[in-house]
């Protein structure tokens, strides 16, 4: 037999046909190797890069998140059947996650206002921040006209519901050392969306009905769909569309439509003075910042006192009263550059929060 136009016959030919099926064979393998190579490289740039990116998410958010198709969320929520909340725009419902584990669905409605860019900007405030007085996100969907969001589940309902509904007020009293954490877990919150999140965040909407509350000593502040990243500048030619909720909105925005974070450090203030007094944000046609304005200014303890909740039943401390009325007094000044920042009120109330506790009791003067 003869190949290559060698004899096979001969032993010598038979070496060197197996040297040159050799070298073929060796050719081929460096050939497809260094074309695995030269692949290789952008796709392992591009993993990396996809790596990265996942890392990043995780690291600006609470858990896992991923999307949902509408059907998984309709079988969580049973069809939407257990609302538990309602937003401005938008429903919340119960979703059950298997395990014993719980979310709360927000469905964002077209017919209550809401939008697509309002979602997504809330999916895009949700992907940025992770804190543990902030209600995070764990997935969400966008299929068939529906524009769902699956938040972490917070069981106790929110501050608006314990302090001014007949159920929230039918069960314990929250006490003056509950109010205090939950003024100061909402600072914290704040504090971290306005000098820790990049750029920063303005919430535009922190009111009692957007805290919900853990227990009755801490809470977590939801209801990302007014927020704003960065802030407007003084001199801006296009002042901002004005969002909030009337009682809590800043003044000064109202009146130049510029907003900062001072607006949330003025809406903080109303929140603190609602968890002081026990009132509603409005009484009457007035907001309660107009209907305390001269009582809260009053330097006298005594008459500093009456702001109190009654159903506190006068078990409060009055140092650390004057100092809260203090922080309310500056959050709520008309300047708004002249109010506090966040970390300094977290300070304030911390530094209050230290008071010996022989002080920590006094009944009201009668």
């Amino acid at each position: 037999m003869w190949l290559f136009g060698f004899s096979t016959r001969n032993p010598r030919n038979l070496l060197i046909i197996g040297a040159i099926f050799l070298v073929i064979l060796v050719t081929i393998v460096l050939r497809w190797f260094f074309i695995y190579l030269e692949g290789e490289a952008p796709m392992k740039k591009s993993q990396r890069k996809g790596e990265k990116q996942q890392q990043e998410v995780r690291k600006c958010s609470p858990g896992v998140i991923r999307t949902y198709a509408l059907e998984e969320l309709k079988m969580a929520t049973k069809d939407f059947r257990i609302r538990i909340g309602v937003g401005a725009t938008s429903f919340v419902y119960l979703a059950e996650l298997g395990d014993g584990k719980f979310g709360a669905v927000k469905r964002v409605m077209e017919d209550r206002g809401g939008s697509k860019k309002i979602f997504l900007d809330e999916v895009s405030v949700l992907l940025r921040i992770s804190h543990p007085n902030l209600v995070g996100l764990m997935g969400f969907c966008l299929e068939k006209g529906e524009q769902l969001l699956l938040l972490e589940y917070v069981p106790n309902k929110s501050l608006f519901d314990r302090m001014h509904t007949y159920l929230g007020q039918s069960s314990r009293i929250l006490s003056w050392s509950n109010r205090l954490n939950i003024a100061l877990d909402i600072a914290r919150a704040l504090d971290y969306l306005h000098s820790q999140a990049d750029p920063p965040i303005i919430h535009r909407d922190v009111k009692s009905s957007n805290i919900l509350l853990i227990d009755s000593d801490h809470a977590k502040l939801a209801d990302f769909g007014l927020c704003k990243l960065g802030y407007d500048k003084r001199g801006s030619q296009s002042p901002t569309t004005i969002k909030g909720s009337f009682g809590y909105v800043d003044t000064n925005y109202l009146k130049i439509g510029l907003v900062s974070p001072k607006s949330d450090v003025y809406s903080y203030g109303v929140l603190l003075h609602e968890l002081i007094t026990g009132l509603k944000s409005i009484q009457g046609s007035v907001t309660l910042a107009e209907w305390t304005e001269e009582c809260r200014k009053n330097n006298d303890i005594a008459v500093l006192a009456t702001l109190l909740d009654p159903k506190l039943n006068g078990d409060a401390n009055l140092e650390q009263l004057k100092v809260l009325i203090d922080v309310v007094n500056l959050a709520l000044l008309e300047n708004s550059e002249a109010r506090p920042e966040m970390n300094h009120i977290i300070n304030k109330i911390l530094a209050c929060m230290e008071t010996p506790p022989q002080s920590h009791h006094h009944q009201l003067p009668i």
